[in-house]
């Protein structure tokens, strides 16, 4: 019975020693689903802004921009001075390669923008939902934002009443860090 014993005791005992390196294993942990390079690509626009025209005369507005829900959302709070405020969601969709922003603001009006990261400047673009009752043309509009070496962000936002063939300028603001914190 003594010999039962040991013998089965040493089988215990090789047994451990065997399943030890596979307990001793623990895995990789999961990355933020949002940490990866492209959900990065918008980082250059998050913070606290006072925005001016494109020479940096007369402030226009104000805007917070904001890292939310885990790093997954780009979420922009906009001040006009004239009384506009409005907000964007910014997503990377990781399921077609691109970024959308959904814009809201104040008066009833909505913005769906899709695009992406070119030559270092995010350029979005959408199409009205119907065409122009007159041409029957859509209309389209197009916000590109650039940054720039002095930190600040340049965001020119182009319009076109004629699906895309010419374009004019809507917005050409210049966003500078702010002094005192957007509310």
């Amino acid at each position: 019975m003594l010999r039962t014993i040991r013998c089965l005791a040493l089988a215990l005992a090789v047994f451990a020693v065997t399943d030890l390196p596979a307990q001793a294993q623990t895995p990789s942990p999961t990355p933020p689903p949002c940490a990866d390079a492209a959900h990065r690509q918008f980082d250059f626009w998050v913070g606290n802004w006072d925005v001016t025209g494109p020479k940096g005369e007369k402030t226009i507005g104000r805007s917070r921009v904001e890292s939310r829900l885990g790093d997954c959302v780009i979420h922009e709070h906009w001040f006009g001075g004239g009384g506009t405020i409005g907000e964007s969601f910014n997503i990377y969709n990781a399921t077609t390669g691109n970024w959308e922003q959904y814009w809201v603001d104040n008066g009833g009006n909505r913005l769906h923008l899709v695009g992406g990261l070119v030559d270092g400047r995010m350029v979005l673009e959408g199409k009205h939902d119907k065409p122009d009752a007159d041409s029957g043309l859509f209309g389209r509009e197009r916000i590109a934002w650039t940054p720039n070496a002095d930190g600040t962000v340049r965001q020119l936002w182009e319009s076109s009443k004629d699906d895309g063939k010419t374009w004019a300028v809507s917005f050409d603001g210049l966003y500078h860090k702010a002094v005192t914190p957007v509310p």
